[in-house]
C-alpha cells in the first residue's frame, strides 16, 4: 500500500468519524430542544430556562464579573 493510499485511507476514517459525531450532536440538540418545550408545555420560560444553563457553565468569579457589568450599564442607560 503507497502512503499516499495510507494517508487518504486515514482522511476517510477522520471524515467518517467527523460525520458520525455531527449526526450524534444533531440527536442530542433534538433531546434538549424536546425538553426546552416539554418545560415550556409545564408553563416554565425556556428563553429564561437557556440563560440559566449559560450561567450556570461560567465560572463564579466569571458570573460576578458579567452581572457587575451588567449592573453598570444598565445603571448608565436608565434601565437598573
Amino acid at each position: 500500500m503507497s502512503e499516499g493510499n495510507v494517508a487518504a485511507d486515514q482522511l476517510r476514517l477522520f471524515i467518517e468519524r467527523i460525520e458520525r459525531l455531527e449526526e450524534e450532536k444533531k440527536g442530542i440538540a433534538d433531546d434538549i430542544r424536546d425538553v426546552y418545550s416539554e418545560a415550556k408545555s409545564q408553563g416554565y420560560d425556556a428563553k429564561i430556562m437557556r440563560q440559566i444553563v449559560r450561567l450556570r457553565k461560567m465560572e463564579p468569579h466569571d458570573r460576578q464579573e458579567m452581572e457587575a457589568i451588567l449592573d453598570v450599564y444598565k445603571s448608565a442607560l436608565g434601565l437598573a
